[in-house]
């Protein structure tokens, strides 16, 4: 009996500890900076009012960027998703050959800073751009409309995904059943496929816009005088060291992202909601005269992708854009802006990220399961946050907090250690809710059965809950670590000239005129991410074989 009293008392403890450590990462890494920007944007010199918001709201800049933001925003998530709901509908309701082709093409952009696709848009469309030079015209591809482009392709793998999951959800049955009831497809299409992919659209809307409006990349390189709020942070941080007018904007620009992650959720709660169980998968037979149309326009967008991010890795072997062609590989000897030790800190950040952010949402979604539901609500909420944060404002947030003497987390500051945290929490709330999916398949008669044969919290987690959710801890690690070498807002202001990352070294690169090399920069951390990627589908495939061999012995 002694011995069985102390082994719940190990697992409670341990329960706690599961819980107590991420949350308390959560508090420092993600509550707290937040707290600080709130207060640094009302901070003036005497103590704290409303001055800062005065002064910002009173500036025409201020409405420029925002009327900008928010143009930007509606025109590239109207856009995004109307190609993006072409290329879905074309991959899940339509009979045709080249589908893997579409697929490997649309997540391209993911596997890429985000400003690549500015840089490819400037070797297609600038001033010495393939289809300027050779058309003889000029075509100003700086400001609204370079940056529509290069938006809407960044978004539009998000919209293709959302989209898609919702399409795949309709039941073959009730289709079956109009077409009994000799509905046309045309009517099929009206009445059951778009009001049943309504909240998809709805849910990739919200998350296109929530993309477009915080990103800085692509902003930063062919924004040219289109100032948007991302830029304008980055100009009061960087340019005017204001810090303060920085915390105004950040907050400026949290409200419309908080307010369209907030509406996003409730459409995938609707969603999922409408969802029944059993579904009998939809098998599109083949049409020719809708297959060859959905088939054409798929392939010319991702034609358009193709194009935009495979002339950065022709330019990067050009020897002098546009005037010598002969491919060299000169601009891969990088020795300006700190040459290639950006590319490797940014491997071991990443890592870092990965490893650290696995093992954390882990024991948060392992200790979730074992504490009072009353407990668990909030700290779920809590965990969910991050995502209506953009990395332009937890960026500022981190800089705001750990670049101050006050407290000793400014230990932090300057470190590899600051950027991987920054990096893990800024995708925190994708991996969390990945793992918790993946704890809510896991059946509890095999906990029980652990537990009734002697096994503890710890044995189990080991023996019995980590193979079960193999494929998501596998799937988070490489997620992570794929955003964590691209990612660009959320570390741009937190590099130092002894420590920067591979996309902020693009964009130096760039900057200083250098468009090849950041071209070659490029080309190789998209090598790296490629490589990760089919790392990581190798590794979910290992998986699966082992899976299936134990199931058939």
């Amino acid at each position: 009996m002694p011995a069985a009293r102390r082994r719940p008392d190990r697992d409670r403890l341990l329960t706690w500890v599961c819980v107590g450590l991420p949350l308390l990462g959560l508090i420092l890494f993600f509550l707290y900076p937040m707290v600080i920007v709130f207060l640094r944007s009302l901070t003036v010199e005497d103590g704290y009012g409303l001055a800062n918001y005065t002064r910002v709201l009173g500036s025409s800049g201020f409405w420029r960027a925002t009327w900008h933001s928010l143009l930007m925003g509606g025109t590239t998530t109207v856009l995004s998703v109307f190609l993006g709901f072409i290329i879905a509908h074309g991959l899940h309701r339509c009979a045709f050959q080249g589908k893997w082709l579409v697929r490997g093409v649309i997540v391209l952009p993911l596997l890429a800073p985000s400003l690549v696709q500015a840089l490819g848009l400037i070797f297609l469309l600038g001033r010495n751009g393939v289809v300027s030079r050779a058309l003889g015209i000029e075509i100003e591809i700086y400001g609204f409309w370079g940056l529509l482009i290069a938006n809407t392709l960044y978004a539009l793998p998000q919209a293709v995904m959302i989209i898609g999951a919702a399409l795949v959800l309709l039941d073959a049955r009730t289709y079956e059943a109009a077409e009994v009831m000799g509905a046309s497809p045309s009517r099929q299409f009206r009445d059951l496929t778009l009001p049943a992919a309504r909240f998809g659209i709805l849910n990739a809307a919200f998350v296109c816009f929530t993309i477009t409006i915080t990103d800085f990349g692509n902003a930063a390189v062919i924004g040219g005088d289109y100032s948007v709020l991302a830029t304008e942070i980055y100009s009061q941080v960087v340019g005017q060291r204001n810090f303060n007018m920085g915390a105004v904007v950040g907050i400026m620009l949290l409200l419309p992202t908080v307010i369209s992650y907030a509406i996003e959720r409730q459409a995938m709660k609707r969603q999922q909601t409408g969802q029944t169980t059993g579904e009998v998968r939809y098998r599109p037979s083949f049409a020719p005269l809708r297959d060859s149309v959905m088939a054409g326009l798929s392939l010319l967008i991702c034609s358009g992708i193709v194009a935009v991010i495979g002339i950065v890795v022709y330019a990067s072997f050009v020897t002098l854009w546009p005037y010598n062609m002969a491919l060299s590989p000169k601009h891969y000897d990088i020795t300006l802006a700190g040459g290639y030790s950006s590319l490797w800190m940014t491997i071991v950040i990443s890592v870092m990220a990965a490893t650290g952010g696995t093992l954390a949402v882990f024991l948060l979604g392992l200790g979730l399961r074992r504490v009072p539901r009353a407990a668990a609500q909030p700290i779920q909420v809590l965990a969910a946050m991050p995502a209506a944060v953009p990395g332009m404002v937890l960026g500022l947030a981190y800089i705001l907090t750990f670049n101050s003497t006050a407290t000793p987390l400014y230990l932090l500051y300057g470190t590899a250690v600051l950027i991987a945290i920054v990096n893990f929490y800024h995708y925190h709330t994708q991996g969390f809710l990945t793992l918790m999916t993946g704890f809510r398949q896991l059946p509890p008669a095999l906990e029980e059965a652990a537990g009734s044969l002697g096994a503890g919290l710890g044995r189990t987690a080991i023996d019995i809950v980590a193979p079960f959710i193999a494929p998501m801890l596998v799937s988070v690690f490489f997620f992570l670590f794929m955003r964590s070498m691209v990612t660009l807002s959320a570390v741009v202001f937190l590099t130092t000239p002894d420590l920067s990352v591979a996309a902020v070294t693009i964009m130096r690169l760039d900057d200083a005129g250098l468009t090849s090399q950041a071209a070659a920069f490029s080309t190789c951390v998209m090598a790296i991410v490629c490589l990760a990627l089919l790392s990581m589908k190798a590794t979910l495939a290992l998986i699966s074989r082992r899976n299936r061999a134990k199931g058939g012995a």
